[in-house]
């Protein structure tokens, strides 16, 4: 799979998609690869909270108000200056750039960028995006709306991710009869765990994901982990932009990390 643009597809609410997709392109960056992640949950508009300071022009703006404004003015780097453990990144800038194109609007504004019109304009902005990064992230909810039909349709392939149990793996089983309709496949699976409620039938998780992300700190003030991390989760991530985007990723993984996974 030779993917330039890869549509990652939340299989049910709160799967862990929009987290997903900053890591992809956090560690992409770490790799030393342009990486943007659309979006294309205006509901949610996750992204938003991704970025430091406040948005002006957002991706709703360039599909609506001003077309024809450039895709830089809606674009902003992932904010990557602290760590998990709430101390300051020691890294130093990432030898490449992670971006986002974020949906932030009121919802008059969501409700026009969510017509097939506008949804048109969405497809020309993830290709306008796929000429100026060496990879794009869309980041969509379940396809239940124009702008994650969109997403699916235009994509060169698409990633449904899902909570590692098997509600989600049932929920998988509904989203993929959901692309199927609009003419698209589902190419992967991204199963992610989470550490609570351990120990119910729900929570022990499936293996027959494509790519199985560990736990990690689930708040948006943690992340992104990949920018300097070396821990289990840093490297299924890496593992999983390798596999998602068919390419080899260098990204040096510092030996205490290796060590302290080893007494874990």
């Amino acid at each position: 799979m030779q993917a330039t643009t890869l549509a990652l597809v939340g299989a049910t609410g709160g799967a862990g998609t929009t987290r997903t997709a900053v890591e992809l392109a956090t560690v992409g960056a770490r790799g030393g690869r342009d990486v943007a992640v659309v979006d294309a949950a205006f509901a949610t508009q996750g992204l938003s909270e991704y970025v430091n300071g406040r948005i002006g022009t957002d991706l709703t703006t360039l599909l609506t108000d001003e077309a024809g404004a450039s895709l830089s003015t809606a674009t902003f780097p992932i904010a990557v200056d602290g760590r998990s453990d709430g101390r300051e990144a020691d890294a130093g800038p990432l030898p490449g750039r992670a971006d986002v194109v974020p949906a932030r609007a009121p919802f008059e504004r969501v409700a026009r960028a969510k017509t097939s019109e506008a949804a048109r304009k969405l497809e020309r902005r993830i290709d306008e995006t796929a000429t100026a990064y060496d990879a794009v992230v869309v980041d969509a909810s379940p396809v239940a709306s124009n702008e994650a039909v969109a997403a699916v349709t235009t994509a060169d392939a698409v990633a449904a991710v899902r909570p590692a149990t098997p509600h989600g793996r049932d929920a998988l089983q509904r989203l993929h009869g959901r692309i199927a309709d609009v003419g698209a496949s589902v190419d992967a699976t991204v199963a992610v765990s989470r550490g609570t409620d351990v120990g119910t039938d729900d929570a022990r998780p499936s293996d027959d994901a494509d790519v199985l992300l560990p736990d990690t700190d689930p708040s948006v003030t943690a992340a992104p982990v990949t920018a300097t991390g070396d821990g289990d989760y840093s490297r299924a991530v890496a593992d999983a932009y390798a596999r998602l985007f068919d390419t080899t990723l260098e990204v040096d993984f510092s030996e205490e990390g290796l060590i302290d996974r080893m007494r874990s």
